[in-house]
């Protein structure tokens, strides 16, 4: 704790109240209805100075190389440092000020403990063989699915292209599941990342060129652990979770969490249009309420169902015993009540892209023609960071929420470099509705483009994917 300043005039000492030479002096301080207000240390040094004058006389010498202002001065930081540790205490109380390991017990009293981050690494893979000749390149896509000997579920966090010109690129992964359990460690050989899961379509593309190339695959090689799954939610993201966590279990805002913490669900809806009072009923309001009720009782030998609408990871996997739609109804299997069941169903994806002229200033980018310059490492570079932080914002949206193209550009412009940006132009692809076993994104051909500032507007159902695409971005 640095040491606090100790310089106070007189106007500081007569500033204090002469009714706190009678009393505590603890009016206006503690619990408020502003919160909880601890003294200064200002202010409690001011105090003790007007009461060794009021005890000792105005004589006393109070100056700063004085003892007894030293003793004052020790005092009055041991007191501040009370204070301090009231105030931590009553903020630590609420989930809405609480903070680090009292948050934590404030989640595990509400029976939301906090939750793990997913470990992240990278691996390499190699292409090895012959691409079919109508395939210049194989692109393996972000969110690709790969497994370990023991079970353990990985994921790219970046697209890769392989080339014969270019067949080894070292790739970002993050675990399927969070938990410190999946810190893959090569040197375990079933936590070795070895082999791509083909159930995924993300890989079609290297399905196919299995089958049509000539001893073509994509070799693994898993070298260095993967970190962080021992880690857990910052305070902001865990008590976000905590403040629009319900309080009862047979409501449709508690399915909503617990299926929106299953692993590999971004978004989820839940829909449930004839729970609750049905005031759109004729027969409400013209009845006594102590002779009838609101409706019909229902029927508990007749199933009733509510609607489940799930925006899945790029990474998700529908069908199979460790698919979405397995751990999505066994989530919420204790929450609901008798002879309501959840119809789990997928949300209509837009893909949504970007192109732009981006004017920069400050990097270290080459001369030469405006082709040169997009093909430099750095350029590059800065494409990546710009998708990425479009991504984010993309990525970050609700049900229904439009993509915006103001929002768009204050996110490419708070780049370090990026100075101004020319043409902006939003691309949204036609929504995919997905087959129960098939909802990898890929990316259609026609996409609508929206100029000069037109947001993409979606439907209650719809939901925006960002599409990689760094063709679309010019450097200049």
């Amino acid at each position: 704790m640095s040491e606090p300043a100790t310089s106070l005039d007189t106007a500081d000492v007569l500033a204090v109240d002469a009714a706190v030479l009678r009393s505590s002096g603890g009016e206006g301080f503690g619990i408020t209805r502003q919160g909880f207000l601890p003294k200064s240390f200002a202010r409690l040094l001011a105090e003790k100075l007007a009461l060794a004058r009021a005890l000792f006389g105005d004589d006393l010498d109070l100056t700063s190389g004085s003892a007894i202002r030293k003793l004052l001065e020790l005092s009055a930081l041991e007191d501040a440092r009370t204070w301090a540790a009231l105030a931590a205490m009553y903020d630590n109380a609420f989930v809405g000020s609480a903070s680090g390991e009292a948050l934590s017990r404030i989640g595990e009293e509400l029976g939301l403990p906090r939750p793990f981050l997913e470990a992240r690494g990278t691996i390499t893979i190699t292409l090895q063989g012959t691409l079919p000749a109508r395939m210049p390149q194989l692109t393996i896509p972000r969110g690709a699915r790969l497994l370990t000997p023991g079970g353990h579920h990985v994921a790219t966090d970046e697209p890769a292209t392989l080339s014969p010109a270019s067949p080894e690129r070292q790739v970002a992964v993050v675990a399927f599941y969070p938990g410190p359990e999946h810190n893959l460690d090569p040197s375990r050989a079933e936590q070795r990342i070895d082999r791509w899961n083909t159930d995924h379509v993300a890989l079609a593309d290297l399905i196919e060129a299995r089958e049509e190339g000539q001893g073509l695959d994509v070799l693994i090689e898993h070298t260095a652990p993967l970190a962080g799954g021992e880690l857990q939610w910052p305070d902001v993201r865990y008590r976000e979770l905590l403040l629009r966590a319900p309080r009862s279990i047979w409501t449709s805002d508690a399915i909503q969490l617990a299926a929106a913490l299953v692993p590999g669900i971004r978004q989820v809806l839940v829909r449930d249009a004839n729970g609750g009072l049905d005031i759109n009923q004729s027969i409400f309001g013209n009845f006594n309420f102590i002779q009838r009720l609101f409706s019909s009782e229902r029927d508990v030998g007749s199933p009733y169902y509510l609607s489940v609408v799930v925006a899945p990871t790029r990474s998700a996997i529908w069908e199979g015993p460790d698919g979405l739609r397995v751990a999505i109804e066994s989530a919420v299997e204790d929450l609901r009540p008798i002879s309501i069941f959840p119809k789990v169903d997928l949300a209509d994806e837009v893909g949504v892209g970007i192109a732009a002229e981006v004017f920069v200033s400050g990097l270290p980018l080459p001369s030469g023609s405006r082709e040169a310059v997009n093909d430099s490492a750095v350029a590059r570079t800065l494409k990546a960071r710009l998708l990425d932080r479009v991504r984010g914002y993309v990525e970050g949206l609700g049900f229904g929420e439009p993509v915006r193209a103001a929002e768009v550009s204050r996110v490419l412009l708070d780049e370090p470099g990026v100075i101004d940006l020319r043409g902006l132009i939003l691309r949204a692809f036609p929504p995919l509705r997905y087959g129960d076993s098939d909802f990898f994104q890929p990316t259609p051909a026609t996409p609508q483009s929206f100029f000069c500032g037109i947001n993409v507007d979606l439907q209650a159902n719809q939901i925006a994917v960002f599409v990689d695409d760094p063709t679309g971005l010019v450097i200049v």
